[in-house]
């Protein structure tokens, strides 16, 4: 008897931990080996006889690839978000989309805190202070930066993320504003949050943290209007998505000094050219998209995604589905 032929699978990138392993034991698999993403004419002529991909944000799922991928049965994403793949036209072809929420949430929202307080304390530029020699003596006005405990922060979106953030947050005694979409009456009596307006958020908070999907409702969310409007000094803290920020407007403020300073682990484009005016901005963090870089983080986010793929090429639902209406 003929053994029955293995699902071919493509992966887009070599991935943390051991769950490539076990996917290669019950697939025909083939993965990426460079360190950039492969190239589109890569990805559409590797996609075009398999059965299952597992995509990063870097890879574009669109209608050319799948009209040119007619075996295809299953995409799965290693991202909590899902913008680099159109959903519709995958759930049109009845191919369940998988991504990776929750198991990154509590890694993201330390990154983020972290780059809250490295902002706000200046330890980036502490550090290349003393490395290049400028460090001669104790100085009472040497790099002040600003505090934290007892601060107001603004979080843009109430998800697991920023509801991390917000618990965070209350350890150092911070006032706590929110805008979402829905009002969160458990977290507020939880965490004493308060839910208010964008214009409130934008003129009261010392720090403004970004915690939503990238959208039409929230693409350039913050353009030259709302930087305008944001508190004097005010520093901002992206770790969502670059496209949530109008590049332009936000280095005009953080180039004109109303905006005090912005730490970023998401851009726009990404990578940042490297004729970027913020890389020239003292008062700019950057960060290459790492917010759930964590070894245990990565390393789960992978098994996740080869279980979402697993379970659609076997005809199941994936544990996390983007569209489980194909199994209604």
């Amino acid at each position: 008897m003929e053994r029955p032929t293995r699902p071919r699978v493509f992966v887009t990138r070599q991935l943390p931990g051991d769950a490539l392993a076990r996917l290669a034991a019950q697939v025909s698999l083939r993965v990426w080996e460079g360190q950039l993403p492969p190239p589109r004419e890569v990805l559409l002529a590797e996609t075009r006889e398999v059965e299952g991909l597992i995509t990063l944000l870097t890879d574009r799922v669109d209608e050319p690839l799948l009209e040119g991928a007619p075996r295809l049965r299953a995409v799965s994403n290693v991202a909590v978000g899902y913008d680099n793949i159109d959903v519709a036209a995958c759930t049109a072809r009845r191919i369940p989309v998988g991504n990776t929420p929750g198991v990154l949430t509590e890694t993201t929202a330390d990154f983020a805190f972290a780059l809250l307080m490295g902002l706000a304390r200046r330890v980036a530029e502490a550090d290349a202070y003393v490395r290049t020699g400028q460090w001669r003596t104790w100085e009472p006005g040497l790099l002040l930066g600003t505090d934290v405990h007892g601060a107001t922060l603004g979080l843009v979106g109430l998800g697991a993320i920023g509801a991390a953030m917000a618990r965070r947050a209350r350890g150092f005694g911070m006032r706590v504003l929110y805008v979402n979409r829905r009002a969160r009456p458990d977290l507020e009596a939880e965490l004493g949050l308060t839910r208010v307006d964008k214009a409130t958020l934008l003129t009261e908070s010392d720090f403004v943290s970004l915690h939503v999907p990238l959208n039409v409702e929230t693409r350039h969310w913050l353009g030259r209007a709302d930087f305008a409007a944001m508190k004097p000094g005010a520093l901002l803290v992206n770790t969502a998505r670059g496209t949530v920020v109008d590049p332009a407007a936000l280095a005009e403020a953080l180039a004109s000094g109303h905006l005090g300073g912005a730490a970023l682990d998401v851009t726009e484009p990404e990578p940042l050219p490297l004729d970027s005016p913020l890389l020239k901005l003292p008062n700019v963090l950057l960060a290459p998209h790492i917010a759930s870089a964590s070894h245990t983080t990565r390393g789960r986010m992978a098994s996740m995604a080869v279980d979402n793929l697993l379970a659609a090429l076997e005809g199941r639902k994936p544990p996390h589905c983007v569209n489980p209406e194909l199994f209604t």
